[in-house]
C-alpha cells in the first residue's frame, strides 16, 4: 500500500500532466499543417516592387455601353499583390481552377532551396515526398491574398478533384473560416467514362464554396410558378392561420363543411369554424390549425402579392401558387453536366470550334458550368466583379461575356494567368486565352465556316512588371520614387478610370465617363504649373494623386481653390499594402 508521501508525489505528477494537457489544448488547434516550402520567383520580382503596365496594342475598345474588363499577364501571385492595392474588398465572386496536383497535370513548383539545380522549377510526381507540401505552400499564399480581395458579401468557388480535395478543404477552413464553408458541389463531368482504371471510373469533380461572411444566398433556379406547393409540414410547430372569405379556391363539392379534425397523422388539420363552399370558392372566412411552414404575417403578405391558395381535398391541406414573388431554388449540391451541356466533352468541343484545331488547351472547364456558378450571384445583382487568377484558356471571361449578353447584365471580369508554354503548343495567353477572349468580343468564323457574332464589351490588357532595386521591406527612397513614377496604371485601375488621356515626364491623366484620375508623380515642380492648369480645366470630379515622402504632399495647398478634387498621396499607401502582404507570406 502506497505511503502518504508517495500518494502526494503521484498527485503532483498528475497535476503536471494535466497542466501540460491543458496547455496543449490551448495552443494546438484542429486543422492542417505542412512543411511550408519557400517558393522562388524570378530574381527581379524578388528584389523589386510589383506594378502593372498596360499593353496598349492589345486593348479592345467598343463604344457599346458594356463593361470594360481586365486581363493580366504574369504570375498570379504578383497579380494578386497588385490587385490587393487596386481591388481590396471589391471582388464579389472568385472562381479558380487551380492545378489538381495529379502527378501528371504539369504542376511545377520552384523550391527556393534547390533553385540552383532546378532553376525553372520541377514537375511534382505523385510519389514525391513533398508533393502535398509543395501544393499547399503554392495555394496558401494565393488564397490568403484572394481572401482580402473579396467584398463582405463575396464568394469563392474552387474546382478540385480527389487528389487535393481533403487538403484544400482544411486549408480553406484555415483561411476563410470553417463557419464560412457553404458546401461542396459535386459536378458530373463526363458523358462517357474513362476505362483506364480497373478500380473506379472518374466521373465527378468538386467545387468548394466559401463566403467572406455569412448571409449569402445562392440562386440555383427559378421556382415553377404554375405548380402548387404545400405549406403544411409535419416537422413544423402547430399554429393557426386565418384565411379571408371568398379567397381560397377549392375542388370540394358545394355544401357546408363542419368544424373539426380533417386528415390523419401528424399533418392533420383542424378546421376551427364551419365553412360554405360554392362554385369552387370557400365563401366563408375560416381558421385552420396545422403544422404550417408560414406565419400569419407571411400569409397576409403573400395574399397581397396575389398568391393563390388552394384546398382541393377533404384533408383540408392548403397549397399555394406563388405567381408574383421572387422565390427561387437554392444552388443544388449536385450539378449534372449532361443536363446543361457542361461536360468536359462540351468544353473540348467549344475550344475546337473556336480555334479549328484539336485540343488547343488541356483541362478547360465548360462555359455553362462557370455560367451556372456566376449566375448564383448575378440573379440578385446586375453589376459586380468576377476574378479568376488561374484563367487558363479564358473560360471565365467567355462565361461573363455570354451572361452580359443573355441577361443584360454589367458584370466585369478580371482574369490573370502566366504566359508559359501550353504543353508545347504555343503560349497560354498569346495563343489561347487572349485570342479566345478577342474572338468572343469581336466575333469569329468557326470551324464549320459559320460566322459567330461578337458579344461586344471592351478589354484592357496589363502585364506585371517590377521597379526599383530592392524588395518591399528594404525599399529605399530611390525605389519609392521609381514606384511613384510607374504606379499610374495601378492607380487608374483602383479608380476605375482606365482610359489614359495624357502622359508627360511628370504627370499622367486617366478618365472614364464620370471622373478623372490625375497623377503628379515627381518630387520636382518642373511641370506643376502645366499640371495645375490641366486640372483647373477639368469639369469632372478628380481623384488627384501627388508625390509625397510622408502622408501629406507639399503640393496640396496649390489645389485648395478647387472643390471637385479628392487629394491622395503616393507611393506610401501602396508600400503599406505591399508590406502587409510580404509579412503574411514570410511569417
Amino acid at each position: 500500500m502506497a505511503t502518504e508521501k508517495e500518494l502526494y508525489a503521484e498527485i503532483e505528477a498528475l497535476k503536471k500532466k494535466l497542466e501540460i494537457a491543458n496547455n496543449r489544448i490551448k495552443t494546438e488547434k484542429y486543422g492542417i499543417t505542412w512543411l511550408d516550402v519557400p517558393e522562388a520567383f524570378e530574381e527581379e520580382s524578388e528584389n523589386q516592387l510589383p506594378i502593372l503596365t498596360e499593353v496598349k496594342e492589345k486593348a479592345i475598345k467598343n463604344e457599346d455601353g458594356k463593361p470594360t474588363h481586365i486581363l493580366i499577364e504574369g504570375d498570379n501571385y504578383h497579380s494578386l499583390t497588385c490587385l490587393n492595392y487596386t481591388h481590396k474588398s471589391k471582388i464579389d465572386l472568385i472562381y479558380i481552377d487551380p492545378p489538381y496536383n495529379t502527378g501528371s497535370d504539369g504542376f511545377t513548383y520552384k523550391d527556393k532551396r534547390v533553385l540552383d539545380k532546378y532553376p525553372d522549377g520541377s514537375e511534382v510526381p505523385k510519389d514525391h515526398p513533398l508533393r502535398h507540401s509543395y501544393w499547399l505552400s503554392f495555394m496558401n499564399k494565393r488564397l490568403e491574398l484572394a481572401k482580402d480581395l473579396l467584398s463582405d458579401s463575396g464568394l469563392i468557388f474552387i474546382s478540385i478533384d480527389d487528389n487535393e480535395l481533403a487538403q484544400l478543404k482544411l486549408l480553406c477552413d484555415k483561411i476563410f473560416g470553417e463557419k464560412n464553408f457553404i458546401g461542396n458541389i459535386v459536378w458530373f463531368k463526363k458523358r462517357k467514362g474513362s476505362f483506364l482504371s480497373n478500380k473506379l471510373v472518374s466521373l465527378t469533380e468538386y467545387v468548394l464554396v466559401y463566403c467572406k461572411k455569412d448571409g449569402v444566398k445562392l440562386f440555383g433556379g427559378e421556382t415553377d410558378k404554375t405548380e402548387s406547393q404545400p405549406i403544411v409540414k409535419r416537422t413544423n410547430a402547430v399554429k393557426t392561420l386565418v384565411f379571408p372569405e371568398n379567397f381560397v379556391q377549392t375542388k370540394l363539392k358545394d355544401g357546408v363543411y363542419k368544424a373539426g379534425k380533417y386528415g390523419k397523422g401528424t399533418t392533420s388539420t383542424i378546421l376551427q369554424n364551419d365553412i360554405v363552399v360554392k362554385d369552387n370558392i370557400i365563401k366563408t372566412g375560416f381558421s385552420l390549425e396545422a403544422p404550417f411552414t408560414w406565419s400569419q404575417e407571411f400569409l397576409d403578405e403573400e395574399i397581397k402579392d396575389e398568391t393563390k391558395v388552394l384546398i382541393n381535398t377533404s384533408s383540408f391541406q392548403p397549397r399555394v401558387i406563388r405567381t408574383n414573388n421572387n422565390s427561387f431554388k437554392a444552388m443544388p449540391s449536385f450539378l449534372d453536366g449532361r443536363d446543361f451541356k457542361a461536360t468536359n466533352e462540351d468544353a473540348y468541343g467549344l475550344l475546337k470550334d473556336i480555334f479549328d484545331k484539336d485540343r488547343p488547351f488541356s483541362y478547360s472547364k465548360p462555359v455553362n458550368l462557370i455560367k451556372k456558378l456566376i449566375k448564383s450571384i448575378s440573379f440578385f445583382k446586375d453589376s459586380f466583379t468576377v476574378l479568376d487568377f488561374f484563367a487558363g484558356s479564358g473560360t471565365t471571361a467567355q462565361a461573363v461575356l455570354e451572361l452580359n449578353e443573355e441577361d443584360k447584365k454589367q458584370i466585369k471580369f478580371i482574369i490573370a494567368t502566366n504566359n508559359e508554354n501550353n504543353n508545347g503548343d504555343g503560349k497560354i495567353i498569346d495563343d489561347v486565352c487572349y485570342p479566345r477572349v478577342s474572338k468572343v468580343i469581336s466575333g469569329y468564323t468557326n470551324r464549320k465556316e459559320e460566322v459567330i457574332q461578337g458579344l461586344g464589351n471592351s478589354l484592357k490588357y496589363y502585364k506585371t512588371d517590377f521597379v526599383g532595386s530592392n524588395n518591399i521591406l528594404s525599399a529605399t527612397d530611390e525605389d519609392k520614387s521609381s514606384l511613384a513614377h510607374k504606379a499610374g496604371y495601378l492607380l487608374s485601375i483602383a479608380e476605375n478610370t482606365l482610359e489614359e488621356i495624357e502622359l508627360s515626364s511628370c504627370y499622367q491623366l486617366f478618365e472614364n465617363d464620370k471622373k478623372v484620375t490625375a497623377i503628379y508623380f515627381k518630387e520636382e515642380m518642373t511641370e506643376m504649373e502645366a499640371f495645375l492648369e490641366k486640372v483647373e480645366n477639368i469639369k469632372k470630379p478628380i481623384a488627384l494623386y501627388l508625390f509625397s515622402w510622408g502622408n501629406r504632399s507639399e503640393f496640396e495647398a496649390l489645389f485648395d481653390h478647387l472643390e471637385h478634387i479628392t487629394i491622395k498621396t503616393i507611393p506610401q499607401p501602396i508600400l503599406e499594402i505591399y508590406k502587409r502582404i510580404y509579412n503574411i507570406v514570410t511569417v
